[in-house]
């Protein structure tokens, strides 16, 4: 979803009225922000009740820290999606003995809704990221694998050591290049 100049301005201000504990502005935000959140959450937790679960922690960290949220850093989408995320493998790695991970070896089973359609392309129609596709072409193969699936999955950088059978750092490296130049090129 892509919200045009006017809705992420009246973001902006829902959450800088957020920050200063206005509890209108607070709802305002969940009203217009929360299904978003929600789909990312049970992208990535693929269980409805850890979903509802993250969605109102994230929620609460919003209520708590929405004065820290930095404009000129991002669209107030990007930054609740990131504390979307987080809070997400948070519970992931609270959880884990719940949590089925894939044998050593075994190719973790990626599943779409429509198998023509790419992670890339979800991601485009998912966040309103027009220019990610492009720019995710520039990745090598690794490095768009590893952020694939670790901001579209989900996966913490040990699962992907596993599944993409590298070593944690050569994984790390390639998650922290690949989101390198993801920015540069969303910067042009």
């Amino acid at each position: 979803m892509s919200y045009s100049t006017a809705e992420n301005e009246r973001l902006v201000r829902l959450l800088a009225d957020t920050g200063l504990g206005d509890q209108r502005a607070f709802a305002q935000l969940y009203e217009a922000c929360s299904s978003h959140l929600y789909a990312l959450l049970l992208r990535i937790l693929k269980r409805r009740d850890w979903a509802d679960e993250a969605l109102q922690d994230c929620f609460l960290r919003v209520w708590q820290k929405a004065d820290t949220y930095a404009p000129d850093k991002g669209t107030p989408l990007t930054w609740l999606l990131t504390v979307a995320r987080y809070r997400a493998l948070d519970l992931l790695r609270m959880k884990r003995p719940e949590v089925e991970m894939p044998e050593e070896g075994e190719e973790a089973p990626m599943t779409f809704a429509d198998a023509s359609e790419s992670p890339e392309d979800r991601a485009v129609e998912r966040e309103g990221l027009g220019m990610l596709r492009d720019c995710m072409q520039d990745l090598q193969d690794e490095q768009k694998r590893s952020v694939l699936l670790a901001y579209y999955e989900g996966y913490t950088h040990q699962e992907l050591a596993v599944v993409m059978k590298a070593p944690l750092g050569t994984v790390k490296s390639w998650v922290r290049r690949g989101l390198a130049r993801l920015r540069e090129c969303l910067e042009r």
